[in-house]
C-alpha cells in the first residue's frame, strides 16, 4: 500500500452565517477524500472559530491523486434536534496539493452546497503531500446518516471567549492596545501533528477583522523592514550598513556564480569522418547548463553566460565539459575543472573580467587536443551578463534540460506613440455608379488595420452626396497600416457594390497640437485597391469620381489605452507639449510569498511565474523563476515622473509557455496599483501587498508580492506647478470626446498596444497586456450591477426607513407613537390657523 497521504490542517474559519437565531451557531467541519471522512471538533456559539486541528487521509492510488478532490463542509450542530445544517464547502483539486516546505494556511471563501442554499464567510486550511511512513492517517468517521450529529460529541464548557486581535501599528490609539487579552491554551484534538519528523511551524491566528469589519487582516498591507543593497529599511528610512552602497539600493543582494563560455579551438575530431559536433556542458552540484551544438566545426565560438545562484551550489568545483553530439550517446571531448574558492569577485563599474584559455583533460587528469576559453566570476544581479545569462532557477535540481531562454529572461518594452486621426467625411463628386439605371445609395466606410467605421447612406439625384460626418481612429508609431476610403452603393439586402476607393498613408497627414483649422483636401477614387495604392498616377487615365475629406493627426490628446483611473501617463501624443519630469520613480520587485500553484507538474501544484510593471510608456517584465511558490526576483527598475497623479501598475503572472504549447495563455494571480502622489519624496516604501484575484465565489487571495518603491523629486518647483494645470491635457477640454467614444477608442488602443508588444521577444502576450491596462473594465457583470444596486440602496434607505415609519404610524402598529405624530400635527395646524 503506498506511503503517500494527504495532510489537511483545519486552522479557523471567520465571519460565518448564524443559523441558531440567536446571532451564533456551533461550528464543525467535515473533510471528505478518496472515500475517507474526518471531522473537527464543535466549537460552542463562535461565528469566528479556530480549530488548529490536523487530519491525513490514504492516498489509495498516487497515480490518481490529481483526479481525488477534497472537500471540506461547514457545519452548524443544533442541540435541538440534534442535526447537522450545512453552512458552506471548500473544494480542492490537485492544483492545490503541494509538499508540505510549500504550504502556505489559504483562506478559502465558502461556497454554496446548492442552488437554494446560503453561504457566507471563509475557512481557513493549509493543505500539503507526505510520504512520511511515520505518519499515522487519521481514524475516519463510520457510515452515517447525513443530516444527524452522533451524541457523542463532547461539549464543551460554557466560559469566557477571548477574542484574538493583530498586534496594533502606532497609529491605532492605545485603548485598543490594552483590550487585547492573551488567551489560555485550549486543549485540542490533534491528528498526527506531533508524529511529523520535522514539525511545523505553529500557524500564526489573528482576528480577520482588526479594527474595520470590512478589511479583512490577509488583505491588508503589511509593512516589513528588510535589508536591501543600501541597507536595511526602518520606518521608510536607511539605516546604512557596512557594506558600501550599491546602484542596486532597493532589492536584496544576490550572490551568483557566472560562467562565460565564449568559444574552444584545435578541438580533435571524434568519429570516423573526422568532424566533431561539439557543445558545452557547465555542471555546478545539481545544476547543469547546456549550450547550443555546432555541426561538424572544431573552432565554434558560443560567448553564452550561465549564472548559478550562490544559495543553491552546494559543491566547491566547477566542471565545464565539451562534448561530441552523437544520435545515441554523446561522447565527452575534455574536461576543465576549475576551483571555486579562487574564483575573483567582481563588482561594477569594474571592467569585465578577461575570458582565459584553459587546456582540456580527461576524466584522468591528464592533458588533452584542445583548448576552452572561459571567464569565471561571483557578481550580483547588477552585473551587465545578468540579464541575458542562463539561469539556474529555470531548471529544477537534478534535470538536465532547460527551458528556452526566450520565455525566462528579464526584458524592458516600450509601448508605441499612439494618436488619434480624426477624419471627416464631407463629400463626394461625379461618382460613377455600376448600374447606371438608378440613383445610388452611397455610404463611405473607412477603415485603418482592423477598425472599421461607415457614414449613413445618402441617395442623390446629381451622384454629388454629402455626408458631413466625423470620425476618430487611433494610429501607432511607425506608421505600418494605412487610410483607405471606399465608396460603396447599398444596391439591395447584403449587396453592396464599391464605386471607388483612395488609400492615403498616415505618414502624409496633417498634425496638429491643438485645435487649429486644417484645410481639406480632394482625392480622386480608383476602381481597385491596386489602382489606390499605385502611386504612378499618369497611368490611370479613367475617372471614378472623387472624395473630399479632412484629415489630421490630433497630437494635443492623450490617448488612453488604459482605465481612467488608474492612468500612468497623462501626458499629450506631441512631444512639443511636453513638460520636463517632475521626479524620478525607482522600484525593487523583491519577492512573492505564498502563491498558490496554478499547474499540475509531475503530480505535484507548480508555479512558473514573472513580474510585469507598467508605468508610461515603459513595461519591465522579470524573469522566470520555474517551479517556486516562494520566487525571489530582487530586480530594480527606474522610471521618469511627469506627472503625481498617476498610478503604478505591478501584476504576476504564471508563465504557461514553459513546457506547454504557445496557444496556452498566461493565468494571472494577480496586481497592485500603487498612486505616486500618496509618496512621501525621498522616503523607501516596502510592503508585502496581497495578491487578489476576483473568481466567481467571491475575492480570492492568491498569495503576497514584496515591493520596495522610492520616488525622488528633482524640482520641487515643476512638481508644485502641477497642481495648478488640469489633469488632462488642453484639447480634452476644448474639444472634448464623449464617454463612449473614449471607450471604443481606449479599446482599439489596447488592441494596438498588445499587438506590437506581442511582436517582441519575448512576447508580452495579449492576456498580459489586456490585464494589466484593464481591457475588461467596461463589461458588464452580475457582481458590479449588484454591487450599484446596494450602493442607491443605501442612499435611499432615509428615504425608506422615514415611509416604512409613516406607514406604521397611519396603520396604528405602534399606538403611542400614532397618538404622538396625530397630535403634533393638529397644534401644528392650529398653529397656522391662529
Amino acid at each position: 500500500m503506498s506511503s503517500l497521504k494527504l495532510g489537511v490542517e483545519v486552522v479557523g474559519a471567520h465571519d460565518l452565517l448564524a443559523k441558531d437565531g440567536q446571532g451564533s451557531f456551533c461550528p464543525f467541519v467535515e473533510l471528505e477524500f478518496d472515500g475517507q471522512r474526518c471531522r473537527t471538533t464543535t466549537k460552542e456559539k463562535d461565528l469566528s472559530p479556530v480549530w488548529n486541528e490536523s487530519f491525513y487521509f490514504n492516498v489509495s492510488d498516487p497515480n490518481k491523486l490529481s483526479s481525488l478532490p477534497l472537500e471540506a463542509f461547514v457545519y452548524n450542530h443544533n442541540k435541538a434536534n440534534n442535526a447537522k445544517t450545512c453552512l458552506g464547502k471548500v473544494r480542492l483539486t490537485a492544483p492545490s496539493f503541494v509538499n508540505y516546505s510549500d504550504a502556505v494556511v489559504l483562506h478559502y471563501p465558502l461556497e454554496k452546497r446548492s442552488i437554494l442554499s446560503r453561504a457566507k464567510g471563509e475557512l481557513g486550511l493549509k493543505v500539503f503531500v507526505t510520504d512520511d511512513p511515520s505518519i499515522k492517517p487519521s481514524n475516519p468517521l463510520p457510515a452515517m446518516d447525513p443530516d444527524v450529529v452522533p451524541k457523542s460529541i463532547p461539549k464543551e464548557k460554557n466560559g469566557k471567549r477571548h477574542t484574538f486581535f493583530h498586534l496594533p501599528n502606532a497609529k491605532q490609539p492605545q485603548q485598543q492596545q490594552q483590550k487585547v487579552t492573551p488567551a489560555p491554551p485550549q486543549q485540542q484534538m490533534n491528528y498526527g501533528v506531533h508524529e511529523m519528523k520535522s514539525g511545523p511551524q505553529a500557524s500564526k491566528v489573528v482576528n480577520m477583522f482588526p479594527g474595520s469589519s470590512s478589511q479583512p487582516f490577509d488583505y491588508a498591507l503589511k509593512e516589513t523592514s528588510p535589508f536591501l543593497g543600501g541597507g536595511r529599511i526602518v520606518g521608510g528610512r536607511v539605516i546604512r550598513g557596512d557594506r558600501p552602497t550599491s546602484t542596486y539600493d532597493l532589492v536584496e543582494q544576490m550572490r551568483f556564480l557566472f560562467v562565460r563560455v565564449v568559444k574552444a579551438r584545435d578541438l580533435p575530431s571524434k568519429d570516423a569522418t573526422g568532424s566533431l559536433d561539439p557543445y558545452v556542458e557547465v555542471k555546478v552540484g545539481n545544476y547543469k547548463g547546456i549550450t547550443k551544438h555546432y555541426e561538424k566545426k572544431q573552432n565554434p565560438e558560443w560567448n553564452q553566460v550561465f549564472a548559478f545562484s550562490r544559495e543553491t551550489v552546494q559543491s566547491s568545483v566547477l566542471e565545464v565539459v565539451v562534448k561530441d553530439k552523437a544520435l545515441v550517446k554523446d561522447d565527452s571531448v575534455g574536461f576543465v575543472r576549475i576551483d571555486l574558492h579562487e574564483v575573483p569577485t567582481r563588482v561594477p563599474p569594474d571592467s569585465p573580467l578577461a575570458a582565459e584559455w584553459y587546456r582540456l583533460e580527461d576524466k584522468k587528469g591528464e592533458k588533452k587536443k584542445g583548448e576552452l576559453m572561459l571567464a569565471v566570476w561571483y557578481g550580483t544581479q547588477a552585473d551587465e551578463a545578468f540579464p541575458d545569462a542562463w539561469h539556474s532557477d529555470a531548471i529544477a535540481p537534478g534535470d538536465s534540460t532547460s527551458v528556452s531562454l526566450t520565455y525566462i529572461r528579464s526584458k524592458v518594452y516600450h509601448s508605441p506613440r499612439l494618436w488619434y486621426v480624426r477624419v471627416n467625411v464631407i463629400e463626394a463628386q461625379d461618382l460613377v455608379p455600376a448600374d447606371k439605371s438608378r440613383f445610388p445609395d452611397a455610404y463611405v466606410k473607412v477603415q485603418i488595420g482592423n477598425q472599421i467605421l461607415k457614414t449613413k447612406s445618402v441617395q442623390t439625384r446629381n451622384m454629388n452626396p454629402i455626408w458631413n460626418e466625423e470620425f476618430m481612429f487611433v494610429a501607432a508609431e511607425p506608421f505600418e497600416d494605412h487610410l483607405t476610403f471606399t465608396v460603396e452603393d447599398h444596391a439591395g439586402p447584403n449587396k453592396d457594390e464599391t464605386i471607388g476607393r483612395t488609400v492615403i498613408a498616415l505618414n502624409s497627414i496633417d498634425r496638429r497640437a491643438d485645435d487649429r483649422f486644417v484645410r481639406t483636401r480632394w482625392y480622386n477614387l480608383e476602381k481597385s485597391l491596386s489602382d489606390a495604392m499605385d502611386s504612378d498616377r499618369a497611368k490611370k487615365d479613367k475617372f471614378h469620381g472623387r472624395l473630399h475629406v479632412r484629415l489630421c493627426l490630433d497630437g494635443g490628446y492623450h490617448v488612453l489605452d488604459e482605465s481612467t483611473q488608474y492612468s500612468s501617463d497623462l501626458r499629450p501624443t506631441a512631444k512639443q507639449l511636453w513638460k520636463s519630469s517632475i521626479g524620478v520613480l525607482e522600484l525593487g520587485i523583491l519577492n512573492a510569498d505564498g502563491l498558490q500553484p496554478m499547474k499540475t507538474r509531475d503530480g505535484k501544484g507548480a508555479s512558473d511565474t514573472y513580474c510585469v510593471a507598467k508605468y508610461g510608456h515603459k513595461w519591465v517584465r522579470t524573469r522566470t523563476i520555474v517551479n517556486s511558490l516562494n520566487p525571489k526576483y530582487n530586480e530594480q527598475y527606474t522610471w521618469e515622473v511627469y506627472d503625481t497623479a498617476t498610478v503604478l501598475t505591478v501584476g504576476v503572472f504564471d508563465n504557461s509557455q514553459i513546457g506547454g504549447s504557445d496557444n496556452t495563455r498566461d493565468n494571472k494571480i494577480g496586481k497592485v496599483r500603487i498612486r505616486i502622489s500618496t509618496l512621501e519624496t525621498g522616503r523607501v516604501y516596502t510592503h508585502c501587498y496581497p495578491l487578489l484575484v476576483l473568481h466567481p465565489s467571491g475575492v480570492k487571495k492568491l498569495g503576497e508580492l514584496h515591493l520596495a518603491i522610492r520616488f525622488s523629486s528633482t524640482s520641487m518647483v515643476n512638481m508644485m506647478s502641477q497642481y495648478s494645470r488640469p489633469l488632462l491635457p488642453k484639447m480634452h477640454y476644448k474639444r472634448p470626446l464623449s464617454v463612449i467614444q473614449q471607450d471604443i477608442l481606449r479599446h482599439q488602443a489596447v488592441n494596438i498596444v498588445a499587438a506590437r508588444l506581442g511582436r517582441a521577444e519575448p512576447p508580452l502576450r495579449r492576456e498580459v497586456v489586456e490585464y494589466m491596462s484593464d481591457a475588461n473594465a467596461h463589461l458588464w457583470s452580475m457582481r458590479r450591477s449588484k454591487a450599484n444596486f446596494l450602493r442607491l440602496t443605501s442612499v435611499f434607505s432615509g428615504l425608506f426607513s422615514a415611509g416604512k415609519w409613516f406607514g406604521e404610524v397611519c396603520t396604528w402598529k405602534k399606538p403611542i407613537t400614532t397618538v404622538l405624530g396625530f397630535g403634533t400635527i393638529v397644534i401644528d395646524l392650529g398653529t397656522l390657523l391662529i
